[in-house]
């Protein structure tokens, strides 16, 4: 059987992750979290002190980009790949709502996009890849078999995003990740270097009112059906 390139991408928290995990696992395909990339990034400039509310030192996050290393370790009892920053297992750290709130900024800019973007196409050079993230369709694999792009409502978003925290123990305010939703979805699509678009080939999934079993069974549809075209 031909492998391919499936590249998913959309807004933030429209169940890109989740989804790319279960067809990866399906195909037996490696999966790849690029957001999980960008957010060790953005926790690497928090711990460092390079970026807060008031202040972001582009510069001198950029000058220790060569210092960040970034790779993920399949956990077993999890059933998916974790993200390591320089060793370190970070998954847990990365998923906060702070985080969520600086890696819009930290994805902005281009050394970092340029950097995460070399590594990502290594990682799917020989195809067999589900890779998610905000430019996968239109710059990390232009030339994907399989594209889709992932939209729901802001609130939708929100209420999903603000579930999840409060399930891990966070304490949250729904409107603060109602409005942080609306800060990532502006921030991502009006950026200079890459910005959140939809590319002219993707297939849209608007996932507003789907059972993650809907969802699932849609795209696997759309994988089969491509796969075969290739075949």
């Amino acid at each position: 059987m031909n492998k391919i390139t499936i590249a998913i991408d959309g807004f933030s928290s429209t169940g890109k992750s989740t989804v790319a995990k279960q067809i990866a696992k399906h195909l037996g395909y490696v999966y790849v979290d690029t957001g999980a990339m960008y957010r060790a990034v953005t926790f690497y400039a928090m711990q460092n002190g390079f970026i807060n509310p008031d202040d972001f030192n582009v510069e001198a996050l950029v000058y220790h980009l060569p210092q960040i290393e970034i790779s993920f370790k399949f956990n077993d009892a999890l059933g998916f790949a974790e993200v390591y920053l320089n060793g370190k297992n970070i998954e847990k750290d990365i998923r906060t709502l702070e985080v969520s709130s600086f890696v819009s900024k930290v994805a902005a800019i281009s050394e970092v996009r340029h950097k995460l973007v070399e590594q990502q196409q290594r990682m799917g050079k020989d195809k067999g890849v589900v890779m998610d993230g905000r430019d996968i369709g239109t710059v990390v694999f232009p030339e994907a078999e399989l594209k889709l792009f992932m939209t729901a409502s802001a609130e939708t978003r929100a209420e999903r995003r603000y579930q999840e925290l409060i399930e891990r123990g966070d304490k949250v305010d729904y409107e603060a990740v109602l409005n942080n939703v609306k800060e990532r979805d502006h921030i991502d699509s009006t950026r200079k270097d890459s910005p959140l678009v939809k590319a002219k080939d993707a297939i849209d999934i608007d996932n507003s009112n789907m059972t993650l079993d809907e969802q699932f069974n849609k795209i696997l549809q759309l994988v089969n059906m491509t796969i075969e075209d290739y075949e």
